[in-house]
């Protein structure tokens, strides 16, 4: 679809995983020139201390339990400030299209006649991996990593269990605090050792962030005992022993 000679355009940036020096150079300079910036909760002060001064901030985030805005309103926001003239960016935590509904906003827009650029942004699990000195792949450790969201859309935690229990893979699940109980029990039921090292990570690359570790079958234990709250991720398996302490 076409866009009319009134329609601004929309920017779907990642911030990255929280520290604002992790932001790309072209993120950073769409951030100085954007006229509006619709942005999410997990997005630090030092990425929004570049939006330009004369931008109007819209905040639009959700936290567990939560929503200040419904998906579909956000995407008629970015619609509506589109075709208001203006270049919008919607700055999202990590990247838009790991786990970030950028997807599906890019749908709505693109329907919409709107036109999209995507910046890639560090996602959460590349963050966590370089602050706590851990590496994702490694060949002796694993030869594959897995992102998975422990959080769908309806609400459940259904996963192919057998396909995260595979030997020989790093598995990072976003958003999975909540079904903790589910996914150790469940991995372990599809052939995971409960010995397999593990560890939940706290707002990677923030000032506060944590890192607690114990095993698969540890790991509701090991939340409970520190309290771990999202945003939290889950890490599994071997590469979690080469972690900084």
């Amino acid at each position: 679809m076409t866009s009319t000679a009134t329609t601004g355009r929309v920017a779907l940036v990642g911030a990255g995983p929280g520290d604002a020096e992790l932001i790309t150079l072209k993120g950073a300079r769409l951030l100085q020139t954007a006229e509006v910036v619709i942005y999410d909760n997990l997005v630090s002060q030092g990425i929004l201390d570049l939006i330009s001064p004369t931008a109007e901030r819209i905040f639009v985030g959700k936290m567990a339990g939560n929503h200040t805005m419904p998906q579909d309103d956000i995407c008629q926001l970015l619609v509506d400030k589109a075709q208001e003239g203006k270049f919008v960016v919607r700055l999202k935590g990590g990247d838009p299209f790991v786990f970030g509904r950028g997807g599906e906003e890019m749908d709505v827009l693109l329907e919409a006649g709107v036109p999209v650029d995507i910046v890639p942004g560090v996602t959460a699990a590349l963050g966590a991996a370089a602050s706590f000195g851990f590496p994702l792949t490694h060949r002796d450790h694993a030869q594959s990593c897995v992102f998975v969201t422990g959080h769908l859309k309806d609400h459940t935690v259904d996963l192919d269990w057998p396909a995260l229990a595979r030997p020989g893979q790093t598995v990072v699940i976003y958003m999975g605090v909540t079904g903790l109980e589910t996914i150790s029990r469940e991995l372990q039921a599809a052939g995971l050792p409960g010995d397999t090292p593990a560890a939940l990570i706290y707002r990677a690359t923030w000032p506060n962030e944590k890192a607690h570790r114990g095993t698969l079958a540890t790991l509701p234990e090991v939340a409970r005992a520190h309290k771990v709250k999202p945003p939290t991720l889950i890490v599994i398996g071997t590469v979690v022993d080469l972690m900084r302490e």
